[in-house]
């Protein structure tokens, strides 16, 4: 029995020394990694500072910022989406013929509708087109190639009265002066005749023919070949009343 107790207490002693001598070679072992890696650490913030630090850096970042703020203070243009709608409500304005209505040429000079259509004993043919129509330069150009006979046959005003938005006076101005037509042609500038005519103009071309006394006797929507035939005979039998 007393050797038996000799040997597990010398079991036990060599154990606790293998253990306690395992523990101590970790340590040991470990000890130099966790200090280069410290160092390691503390050497990429100090190189890292000194980036921040460099005068070079601090000027780059301070002319970064000046450039972002005036890119920040520039106020950008917002897009149009809708067009802009000066024209006046119906209630203020003359709903009868020659109406009262600014109308620009291809000049720039702003006039009133009632000091060009006027009321002169003879019947008024009126076309409203868009720069932008093609039906309208159809009906046009068979107009004009029979209007020097008709002015021969009947004495009869005519007006084109583009609907075209200002941003498109441009291209009104352009097609005035291209196409020369031999009769007057003007701008709706705040595209009010909309607002006064039967059916707000609501598809183009469309053609109206006022009487003597102001009064429509004739209007048309669209075009198809030979409607400028129609057209005339209705101007001749106005003009001979």
């Amino acid at each position: 029995m007393y050797k038996f107790s000799i040997f597990l207490i010398t079991i036990l002693f060599f154990s606790c020394s293998t253990t306690e001598n395992k523990s101590v070679a970790k340590a040991t072992t470990n000890a130099p990694t966790t200090t280069v890696a410290n160092n390691a650490t503390e050497n990429s913030k100090k190189a890292a500072q000194n980036v921040i630090n460099n005068p070079a850096v601090q000027k780059a970042k301070a002319q970064a910022l000046a450039r972002q703020m005036k890119r920040d203070s520039i106020v950008k243009p917002t897009r149009q989406r809708y067009a802009t709608n000066a024209a006046r409500q119906k209630a203020d304005m003359v709903q009868t013929f020659p109406f009262d209505i600014d109308m620009k040429d291809a000049t720039g000079k702003v006039h009133k509708s009632n000091d060009i259509l006027k009321k002169n004993g003879k019947p008024t043919v009126v076309l409203f087109w868009l720069t932008t129509c093609y039906p309208c330069k159809i009906e046009m150009k068979a107009i004009e190639k029979e209007y020097a006979n008709w002015q021969k046959e009947a004495d009869f005003n005519l007006v084109a009265i583009s609907t075209d938005f200002s941003k498109n006076y441009p291209a009104f101005v352009d097609m005035v002066n291209t196409k020369n037509w031999p009769w007057e042609a003007y701008n709706d500038v705040n595209r009010e005749f909309r607002n006064v005519m039967p059916g707000a103009l609501n598809g183009l071309p469309q053609t109206f023919v006022f009487d003597k006394n102001g009064e429509i006797a004739y209007h048309k929507r669209k075009y198809r070949s030979g409607d400028e035939h129609k057209l005339f005979a209705k101007v001749k039998e106005l003009a001979a009343m």
